[in-house]
């Protein structure tokens, strides 16, 4: 049995103090006996303007956010799943929102880069065009862990269940869900499309969520949570900075994929 980390923040416009924070809140994952730690999606820097995440953009595999994220994995012993940071691409004027894993030893063993763009207009002047300034990823990602295989996805990947099934296909048991829920999203939606993922699925669910508001006036849900194979919320926290553990025990996912063996009915 190991433990599974979800960090909920309130992320700014400070990439220092933002990583301050982030590193503090890993700390307390892994004095709480974390094995597997998710940051949230903007972990890093929640920007009030496009030009702020272009200025502070890394390249792959260079920059001060992503040597926090080997340090700190190495430092603490902690598997680390880094919500998105934004990475340079080829198309100058936007970014990759990338999801980067490290391992126990601060090394990096995966990148993902959010395939499904929040492109939607939600009334009352509350419009997103996410495209406009991130270039889609175009892979699913699985990754090889000891304690099991992690299947990648971000934000408003949650509403796309096709990719979850990929996932699956590809071995995963624990599903990591950073995000920035938007308030009218995610009170309608947010539980509900993270526990379907996890049932249909027979999955482990983390996800982890900014929850406040940032500099671009932007409100976010929280609600942070782990929810295991059955679909339960074993663990969750509403609002605020916080770190919520729960157990992620294979032989219970096994029970449960035994018992009701939906994977292998599939018929498509």
């Amino acid at each position: 049995m190991i433990q599974l980390a979800a960090i909920q923040m309130c992320s700014g416009g400070d990439v220092d103090t933002n990583l301050a924070t982030a590193s503090s809140l890993l700390e307390e994952a892994a004095r709480q006996g974390a094995t597997l730690a998710l940051l949230p999606e903007n972990f890093a820097l929640m920007p009030a303007t496009h030009a702020e995440r272009l200025k502070h953009a890394e390249s792959d595999g260079e920059g001060v956010i992503q040597a926090m994220l080997a340090e700190t994995s190495r430092r603490l012993g902690l598997w680390v799943v880094a919500g998105t940071i934004a990475l340079r691409c080829p198309s100058v004027q936007r970014v990759r929102a990338a999801c980067l894993v490290f391992n126990d030893r601060g090394i990096r063993v995966a990148r993902y880069d959010k395939m499904h763009l929040f492109d939607a207009d939600l009334g009352g002047g509350e419009r997103y065009q996410e495209s406009a300034v991130c270039e889609p990823g175009d892979a699913a990602v699985v990754v090889d862990a000891p304690f099991g295989r992690i299947g990648l996805s971000v934000c408003y990947d949650l509403r796309f269940p096709e990719l979850f099934r990929r996932l699956v296909e590809g071995g995963a048991t624990i599903l990591t869900v950073p995000a920035a829920f938007t308030v009218p999203t995610g009170t309608a939606h947010w539980e509900s499309l993270a526990r379907a993922r996890a049932i249909e699925n027979t999955c482990y669910v983390v996800a982890a969520g900014q929850e406040g508001r940032h500099p671009d006036g932007r409100v976010t849900y929280g609600h942070s949570m782990i929810i295991d194979p059955w679909g339960r919320v074993v663990a969750a926290e509403a609002a605020g900075a916080a770190v919520v553990l729960a157990p992620c025990e294979q032989g219970y996912l096994e029970k449960v994929r035994t018992q009701l063996p939906s994977l292998r009915h599939r018929r498509f």
